[in-house]
């Protein structure tokens, strides 16, 4: 039975730590869009602007987007095939544990004076333990593929995951991210 209560929370610290490291990636796309006409692309200002982050991230966030086209034979261009944007939102997410068991804390109680038992002071005692509370914030990126000359939206890859607030953890979680969903472009590309 101790080795089940040793062993409980090692598991859920396992678990809170592979969980956020994974990207959940999702896609949705215009099934009438021929995708092997688009070769070339730019980013969309006017979207790009809109995005609510700041200019540091929005920028690791366009470097690692261009890297994964041009990797995909895509080619820079001032009159592109495709137009791409990003949206970004952002959830604080609360985990409390407790486990409800353990030993109590240093305190005052007892059977007082007034009570049966006579003992009245300090002491050390079982009761129930303090819940560990720990905060992390999760972020959705949403890279949209528009086509250029129509002006209108023919793919779109949302990556839902936990982010860093240490600068080089950040970079590259933001590498991650995009890469994950750039995995699932074009629509049935090999995962």
């Amino acid at each position: 039975m101790k080795n089940v209560f040793k062993t409980v929370p090692l598991l859920v610290v396992l678990f809170v730590v592979t969980s956020c490291s994974s990207v959940r990636v999702a896609t949705d796309y215009d099934k009438n869009a021929n995708f092997g006409a688009y070769k070339t692309f730019a980013f969309f200002k006017n979207g790009i602007d809109k995005a609510e982050i700041n200019d540091l991230d929005k920028r690791r966030i366009l470097r690692a987007i261009e890297t994964e086209l041009l990797a995909k034979g895509f080619t820079k261009s001032e009159n592109p095939d495709l137009l791409v944007s990003i949206f970004t939102k952002s959830n604080q997410r609360v985990d409390v544990y407790n486990n409800n068991w353990g030993m109590g804390g240093w305190g005052w109680g007892g059977f007082g004076p007034w009570g049966m038992g006579g003992f009245y002071g300090p002491g050390w005692g079982w009761g129930w333990n303090q819940p560990n509370v720990s905060t992390s914030t999760e972020g959705v990126l949403f890279v949209d593929l528009l086509d250029a000359n129509k002006k209108e939206l023919v793919w779109q890859g949302m990556g839902t995951g936990f982010l860093s607030r240490n600068m080089e953890q950040k970079e590259e979680r933001i590498k991650e991210f995009v890469s994950k969903i750039m995995q699932k472009y074009p629509p049935g590309a090999q995962q």
